[in-house]
């Protein structure tokens, strides 16, 4: 970090930043101070409003009591006004009569806004008031649906529906229905079904004596149902109909008389919600309120603190540019001639003014990139010489190892007095000697497969019944260059390890592909194939330092494997570790040796 990164950042630790960890504290101090105040004072008016709510329920029930006693309603149930007569010689100036009287009943309450009644004994509905757009369900099909078996079970007790829960029953409007069995007086038998609904007005009326300083705070009053359904929106009825989990996420209004409340969105708006048992059916008086609102004095404290906040960072930033870039500027300089020479541009040298100190950092630093380059010279040359004589050692040991199997073949066919034999493993021989006595440690792959199809045919007279081989190699790989002595190895470690002890005709292929840039050699055999803990051995020492794998070599340089890992170390010291040998093995299913080399052509460029 810069010296003038290190200012800001003092400065920001050990001002910025503990100004405005105490702001946050205390925003969200406060914000929890005024929920909590507001959350009591909201319990407080939502208990006595759900009391006058429910309260106009119960005004209507008993209403409805005393309704479903009455004689009128008791003729209409036992048909006394039309009782024996045919439907077309119905006296309708009589039934109209008794349904004036049965109106009378409801119609001196004003919050009545609509009633009619199921009559059992012959499936009529009879109508008590009337309404435009609106056909009563006929009997039949309202006894299918659950909300008649539910008002059965109440024994004529009161069942309220909000709107929009049944509207195949009670329509589309915003009014409440009460739904009631309706008993004979004297049998107490059940006669028919009174369904009355009541107008919004009450509730209105009721809601705006208990709203909270609406005006102030924003405060909205919602009737849901058990299932999240919303009947009853103070604001004017914007939510009326929708589920109350569509408007909000939060999950705590369930059932029970608990006062509940929490901070949550609400039509994407931030707000405060409570809500209570309203002590009709399962429903909750739920109350909304902009925390906006609520908050304005704690917006205020954060504006202003904010304000502060970039005042301070404003001052800072003058105080860095106008103080201290005198001091930065020099160090700002050394620091990019460090780049450049972390780059490897040791080229790099800091102009030297004045006499002050900053002209003796600047005399300091090339001093010591001078000396840096002379000795970064000397290590390369140290380690080309190095890595030639690496070269050489690892060639030299691979030389004698096939050579020394080579002539205990041509041992062994002489003793057998085979001298055709010997002849051909001589001239194969001969073959092998002169690629491998070149002084070029980088051959061409036709090459490299002369040598690998002399070695071969060398062993397939001394072991004529024990492998076959194939070799597929694109014609244009063929004037690509390898490191010498690449693939012969790889094959050797098949016949003598892949093929020891097998009851069967083994068999060794070799192919290749250009792939991505590079040269892939695949040698595969049907071998007895690895142990897993020897494959691991192999693999360990295969990447390890060049000459490393060999530190524990006998004498005569012979080992298990000897030849591959040497293969593994020439490529790796030759084109870097992107490069090299992949073993694949398994008990008895043979082993893959991949061996990936760059793709270059014969002159050294790339096709």
């Amino acid at each position: 970090m810069t010296l003038k990164g290190k200012l800001f950042g003092a400065f920001l630790l050990c001002f910025i930043l503990p100004l405005s960890v105490l702001g946050i504290l205390g925003y969200h101090l406060l914000s929890g101070i005024i929920e909590e105040k507001y959350a009591q004072q909201s319990e407080l008016t939502l208990r006595a409003l759900s009391q006058s709510v429910s309260f106009s329920f119960m005004e209507m029930d008993k209403v409805t009591d005393s309704t479903v006693a009455s004689d009128s309603l008791q003729d209409v149930l036992n048909n006394r006004s039309d009782s024996g007569k045919e439907i077309d010689k119905i006296d309708y100036l009589e039934l109209n009569k008794v349904q004036r009287s049965f109106r009378e009943l409801l119609v001196n309450h004003p919050s009545v806004s609509y009633a009619f009644m199921y009559t059992f004994q012959n499936s009529r509905v009879n109508q008590i008031f009337t309404k435009e757009s609106f056909s009563a369900m006929p009997f039949g099909h309202f006894r299918e649906e659950p909300v008649y078996r539910a008002a059965v079970r109440r024994q004529g007790l009161p069942l309220w529906v909000g709107p929009g829960e049944y509207p195949q029953i009670t329509g589309a409007g915003t009014e409440f229905t009460q739904i009631r069995v309706v008993k004979d007086i004297l049998t107490l038998r059940d006669k028919g079904m009174l369904l009355v609904q009541m107008k919004n007005s009450g509730l209105e009326t009721v809601f705006r004596h208990f709203r909270f300083k609406e005006e102030q705070y924003a405060t909205r009053f919602l009737i849901v149902s058990g299932s999240g359904l919303v009947f009853f929106d103070s604001s004017g009825g914007a939510v009326d109909g929708r589920q109350l989990k569509e408007l909000t996420e939060y999950r705590h209004i369930d059932g029970g008389d608990a006062y509940q409340t929490g901070r949550t969105r609400f039509e994407t708006q931030d707000s405060l919600l409570a809500s209570v048992e309203l002590g009709v059916e399962d429903w909750r008086l739920v109350s909304v309120t902009s925390w906006v609102s609520l908050s304005r004095e704690v917006m205020l404290y954060a504006r202003w603190l904010g304000v502060l906040l970039l005042v301070c960072a404003f001052s800072a930033v003058l105080f860095l540019l106008f103080f201290t870039n005198r001091v930065t500027r020099q160090v700002i300089l050394t620091v990019k001639f460090m780049r450049m020479v972390e780059r490897g541009d040791l080229s790099a040298r800091l102009p030297v003014e004045g006499s002050d100190e900053m002209s003796l950092l600047a005399k300091g630093f090339n001093s010591l990139v001078s000396r840096v380059a002379e000795l970064l010279n000397e290590v390369m040359r140290q380690q080309e010489r190095k890595k030639l004589a690496e070269l050489q050692a690892l060639q030299a040991q691979i030389k004698p190892h096939f050579l020394f199997n080579a002539l205990e073949s041509i041992n062994i066919l002489a003793v057998q007095n085979q001298g055709r034999k010997v002849s051909q493993m001589v001239a194969r021989l001969g073959n092998l000697l002169r690629i491998s006595i070149q002084q070029k440690d980088v051959i061409t792959v036709e090459q490299e497969l002369q040598h690998l199809t002399s070695y071969l045919e060398i062993q397939k007279f001394r072991f004529e019944e024990l492998f076959e081989y194939h070799i597929e190699v694109p014609e244009e790989l063929m004037g690509c260059t390898m490191p010498k002595l690449s693939l012969q190895p790889l094959v050797e470690n098949s016949i003598q390890h892949g093929f020891e002890g097998i009851g069967y005709m083994g068999s060794i292929r070799v192919r290749a592909e250009a792939e991505d840039g590079r040269m892939v050699f695949w040698v595969e055999d049907n071998g007895i194939g690895m142990e897993p803990c020897k494959l691991a051995a192999f693999q360990y020492e295969s990447q390890r330092g060049a000459g490393a794998a060999h530190e524990d070599l006998p004498e005569t340089g012979e080992r298990r494997g000897l030849g591959v890992c040497n293969v593994a170390d020439r490529i790796r010291i030759g084109y870097g570790m992107r490069y090299g040998l992949f073993l694949s093995s398994s008990p008895g299913g043979g082993t893959v040796i991949k061996l990936v080399l760059p793709l270059i052509e014969e002159g050294g460029s790339r096709p």
